[in-house]
């Protein structure tokens, strides 16, 4: 039996995540959280809610590496949905150590360092290690990927994200380190042929369709897109665009944020809950979050476009879900290889899809012919 340590069990995605693992799989779940009766609660209402004791409690400090040993003996799995990134070293240290595979669903510069300073062990020690998991990112390549897979060939892939949740959103400690990839920020993206400046700011008019419409759009780069036009020799151009959302929001706010974080770069919380007050204040319909691949290419030696979307209400149902989809395909050994790999990479893109379709993701393909 399969048994998965969710680190950050009780915040709003590692929920989430137990409450899909336990209910599309058999595998027994911890939650792992600092303070061991909230975690002991949720595990018995997990319990009660489906009718089983799989899920048990324990007490975890990310920042003591005693505690992280003491909790991954005997898992099968470690999912990192807690923001720790400023203990990344440890927790992937130790999860070598112990001999167990990990995910994460961790935004980071440093953490990515980490692992990849790894590689070589991580595959020495024959474990599977997922990262760069969720929405954005993790979906992206997986979309660009499920669309290669509907034409023979593909030349263009771009990616598009919508995020507006609307009123009430709850500010979390997994914010701030969004706001610390703010510091860094990069937009480059992949076009003619070869990736623009890391510095660059390609903004560009992209239509959603639907009731979402044209939106302008600026580029955000995850390094879960650079292998693409590798793995696609075919592909010409590729990338990502988050669209904004009300103009206030986007023409103040953003640029006080970036102006606020270049003076005071260690102001992340302060930075944050200015960010997340104006996201919460300025914006209107329609409320969800949307991932979008619009791509083109051949098929049967005809010009193809391809148009996949993924869409749900609520963010951190769509940062969840992918994950336990993607740990279905783990579970069931067909995505276990031993390896550092990204989310998006490893799995299989239409069956990904067709499992988040199942756990309550809007997803839809249009696929028709046009010109390239």
């Amino acid at each position: 039996m399969s048994r998965i340590l969710i680190l950050g069990g009780t915040g709003n995605t590692g929920r989430l995540i137990a409450q899909h693992l336990l209910a599309q799989s058999k595998a027994d779940i911890t939650i792992a959280a600092r303070h061991l009766d909230k975690a002991q609660a949720f595990a018995d209402r997990l319990n009660q809610q489906y009718s089983s004791h799989r899920a048990q409690a324990i007490h975890v400090d990310a920042s003591q590496n005693d505690s992280l040993r003491l909790a991954f003996t005997d898992q099968t799995m470690v999912v990192v949905a807690a923001p720790t990134t400023a203990y990344a070293d440890g927790v992937i240290r130790t999860a070598l150590e112990v001999g167990v595979d990990y995910l994460d669903v961790q935004l980071c510069a440093q953490k990515l360092a980490v692992l990849q300073s790894s590689t070589d062990e991580i595959e020495r020690a024959g474990r599977c290690f997922i990262t760069e998991a969720g929405f954005h990112p993790g979906l992206p390549s997986a979309l660009v990927r499920y669309a290669a897979a509907n034409l023979d060939t593909i030349e263009s892939a771009v990616t598009l994200g919508y995020l507006n949740m609307g009123k009430h959103l709850p500010y979390t400690e997994a914010v701030d380190e969004v706001v610390e990839n703010f510091r860094e920020y990069n937009g480059q993206v992949f076009k003619s042929g070869q990736w623009t400046k890391p510095n660059s700011y390609e903004v560009r008019t992209c239509d959603f369709g639907g009731d979402i419409g044209r939106k302008r759009c600026c580029a955000m780069f995850f390094e879960e897109l650079r292998p693409l036009p590798h793995m696609f020799p075919s592909l010409r151009e590729t990338g990502f665009y988050i669209s904004e959302i009300h103009w206030i929001l986007d023409r103040v706010i953003m640029p006080i944020t970036w102006a606020w974080l270049k003076v005071a770069p260690n102001a992340v919380r302060p930075v944050g809950k200015f960010l997340w007050w104006g996201m919460g204040t300025f914006h209107k319909r329609p409320y969800r979050v949307e991932l979008q691949v619009q791509a083109a290419g051949i098929r049967d030696g005809r010009p193809v476009t391809v148009q996949a979307t993924v869409a749900h209400p609520d963010g951190y149902e769509l940062t969840a879900i992918p994950v336990v989809a993607a740990l279905l395909q783990y579970l069931d050994s067909s995505a276990r290889r031993p390896g550092l790999w990204m989310m998006g990479h490893l799995v299989d893109s239409p069956r990904l899809m067709k499992d988040m379709e199942k756990m309550g993701i809007a997803f839809t393909t249009r696929i028709q012919a046009g010109e390239t």
